[in-house]
């Protein structure tokens, strides 16, 4: 089993707080991490018909089965046994960690705790694997664009599964769309949802247009807004939104669009080895998704807020990502193997008119697909295997 770097936060979250909630995509490994971590917990999952039934007959007595806490998956299935626990919670002695709610569908189950559990409850969102997780157990070759290309789901890194990534990917959208989407659309936008998915993957790494999404799918555009949500809720997109710094200049408030899984974009976009990828118009949209979602990983494994964002302005002037840390960054995303001092020039430039009006001084930093981690000319040139050793800062 690879470790996740999650594991930490879930132990200092379980010594706080009575409920925890572990949110993510499906298959990104929120049982296993949990399991892994409290192996002497009862482990139920609602997606368990019989268990579903008895949980919502009687959600008191379901809870109170469980004297020494469980782990229950898919909770949200079951909206009634969130007050069950709030009672139970305030009724027994304090018991940090005693129950941990997962699911795959992030809006329904921490709409639910939120409602319920105030106060009670805290939540950690778990996603693939990072490059350092594999890189640690020797799962990942000298080729970025292998990575790239498989993406970082865990099933697709089980010895005993052998799944070939295509066959994995085109079951994954199929039961996303029946256990995740299907209660949340109207039955028959089914089809025209999975055009959605698709036209996102051809626009991942772009501005994101609610109009442009509308009119080719020939649905409103609030409808196209309510799906979105769904799509990013659900942690199949990730929305990157612009710097809100007063640099004294017009600043772009669209956010930009970005899949949280290479291996699932590749599979959305017909590339399928490391030709396809090398001559497809979207070579630089994939690798730019690849870094921002390392990024994203990262702060959510450290159980902290991302705090990412990216400049553009009227001007003309772009910084991919703007990562406000305990210092600033200014972030370039390059497909380069080779380190080049023109591919600093925008992060350098939104330093210097950053540095002017913060006291606190800005970084700038440049991601690429080559392997010497370097810093050249007031830049760090980071290579892609010590990607995840920068996110983690």
């Amino acid at each position: 089993m690879i470790e996740r770097e999650a594991k930490d936060a879930l132990l200092r979250l379980c010594s706080q707080f009575p409920i925890v909630g572990v949110t993510g995509p499906r298959q990104s490994g929120k049982t296993t991490l949990c399991q892994s971590v409290f192996p002497e917990k009862r482990y139920v999952t609602m997606d368990n018909k019989s268990m579903r039934s008895i949980a919502e007959e009687d959600p008191t007595e379901f809870i109170n089965a469980f004297p020494d806490g469980a782990i229950i998956d898919e909770a949200q299935k079951v909206p009634e046994i969130f007050d069950a626990l709030k009672e139970h919670v305030d009724s027994t002695p304090y018991f940090p960690g005693k129950f941990i709610l997962t699911g795959s569908s992030q809006f329904r189950l921490k709409e639910n705790m939120t409602d319920s559990l105030a106060g009670r409850a805290s939540f950690l969102q778990l996603l693939p694997f990072t490059i350092k997780e594999l890189n640690n157990v020797g799962r990942i070759s000298n080729d970025p664009y292998e990575l790239i290309l498989n993406g970082q789901y865990p099933p697709l890194y089980d010895n005993e599964k052998n799944y070939l990534k295509n066959d994995w990917y085109k079951s994954y959208i199929d039961t996303y769309v029946d256990l995740d989407v299907k209660d949340n659309i109207n039955q028959s936008n089914v089809s025209t949802f999975k055009k959605l998915i698709q036209l996102c993957a051809h626009r991942s790494g772009e501005l994101l247009s609610m109009d442009n999404l509308a009119h080719n799918l020939g649905v409103s555009q609030p409808t196209v807004k309510s799906w979105i949500h769904i799509l990013e809720r659900s942690y199949i997109i990730h929305l990157l939104q612009p710097d809100s710094t007063n640099l004294g200049r017009s600043l772009i408030k669209t956010p930009k669009l970005y899949f949280v899984d290479t291996g699932l974009l590749c599979y959305l976009l017909r590339i399928e080895n490391k030709s396809d990828l090398l001559l497809s118009p979207y070579k630089g949209h994939v690798v730019e998704p690849f870094a921002v979602s390392e990024l994203l990983k990262n702060k959510l494994n450290q159980g902290k807020d991302a705090n990412l964002t990216f400049y553009r302005d009227a001007a003309g002037l772009e910084v991919d990502v703007v990562a406000d840390w305990r210092q600033r960054y200014a972030i370039e995303i390059k497909s380069s193997f080779t380190t080049e001092s023109k591919l600093a020039v925008g992060t350098k430039k939104y330093v210097g008119m950053s540095n002017e009006i913060n006291s606190d001084p800005a970084q700038s930093v440049v991601f690429y697909l080559g392997d010497l981690t370097v810093n050249l000319n007031n830049t760090h040139y980071i290579g892609w295997k010590d990607w995840s050793d920068f996110c983690s800062k």
